[in-house]
């Protein structure tokens, strides 16, 4: 598997931590000497086992596996779904995709949170199992997404989802991901997306953006470990002019048309200033979006502190907007 060795000193002064991260900060140390696909792996598996046993143990959703026909082989999706009955026969549809720096974790990452959607918008959630780099390069991974969505949208009625409710929804590599998958829809013809939630998403493959130069180090998600997995997917064209929209989505010059967009990110973290960027390309286009820079957390600040009052709030403003999408009577 490949491995990358650490990267140089941050060659700008940082934004601090919030009071609550610092000392896990410090806790935790310095960066590792080097990146390995497999250790990454093992980590995120680690991290990941215990919510998704929780997930299916919840007596308050069902999660049903499915194969569904993929680009190059079929894919695995993951329906979860309430089950307590609801007099609502068309409900609301998450399409997730998970994060993991596009080369680790599963379709499971993150689908915890489904619990929260069933519960607060009586919502459907599918989760794909997309193809990971470095097995997987290029727009393979987006594809595989797209293949994903495009099922969803095609088997709508007998999902019992409302064609007018179907949200697109990623983190971190997956928020690269959606915002990709949410281009091909729109390049594509479909299907109809009422909405986006690009949460801390990974968009840029160049890596030039001063929070890139700000967390180039350390023992979150940096900008060392973010050149190591954009290479893993795009090899030496990583940070060249032949890299396109659907493997890097701040490569795209026309955002117009995309459904209205939520995104979200801290300021101690690399992805900061490439989101802020897409949002404000998002509006040069003319499209509806909504942006939050959570401040004093890093990458993933979501999962390392949720009690965090920050946390909460980044939370609670999230579901929010997901429910004004979704009900907009209300």
């Amino acid at each position: 598997m490949r491995k990358v060795l650490a990267g140089p000193a941050d060659r700008l002064p940082r934004p601090p931590y919030d009071a609550e991260i610092d000392p896990i900060s410090k806790a935790l140390g310095g960066m590792p000497e080097h990146y390995e696909v497999e250790k990454l792996r093992k980590d995120a598996s680690a991290r990941t086992q215990p919510l998704t046993s929780a997930l299916l143990a919840d007596r308050s959703v069902s999660v049903k596996d499915l194969s569904i026909p993929g680009p190059r082989h079929e894919l695995t999706v993951s329906v979860v779904r309430p089950v307590a009955t609801t007099d609502d026969c068309c409900q609301p549809c998450i399409f997730y995709i998970h994060g993991g720096a596009l080369v680790a974790a599963d379709r499971f990452a993150g689908l915890d949170t489904s619990v929260v959607w069933a519960r607060e918008f009586n919502a459907i959630t599918i989760s794909v199992e997309y193809g990971r780099a470095p097995e997987n390069t290029g727009t393979q991974p987006a594809e595989d997404c797209y293949a994903g969505l495009l099922w969803a949208g095609k088997h709508l009625s007998e999902l019992g989802v409302d064609p007018d409710r179907l949200l697109l929804y990623g983190t971190s590599a997956g928020g690269g991901l959606a915002a990709a998958v949410a281009l091909m829809a729109r390049d594509k013809g479909g299907p109809k997306l009422c909405g986006l939630v690009l949460e801390c998403p990974m968009l840029d493959d160049r890596n030039e953006k001063a929070s890139s130069q700000q967390f180039s180090t350390g023992p979150f998600y940096n900008s060392t470990l973010n050149r190591f997995a954009w290479r893993c997917l795009l090899g030496e064209r990583c940070g060249g002019s032949s890299v396109t929209e659907y493997e890097a989505p701040a490569r795209a010059e026309d955002l117009s048309d995309l459904p209205p967009t939520f995104l979200d990110c801290a300021s101690a973290e690399p992805f900061r200033d490439e989101i802020v960027a897409f949002a404000s390309k998002l509006w040069e286009s003319g499209v509806q979006a909504e942006l939050h820079v959570w401040p004093g957390g890093p990458h993933g600040y979501d999962r390392i502190i949720p009690a965090a009052p920050f946390a909460i709030l980044a939370r609670k403003t999230r579901l929010a907007w997901m429910r004004r999408t979704f009900l907009p009577t209300n």
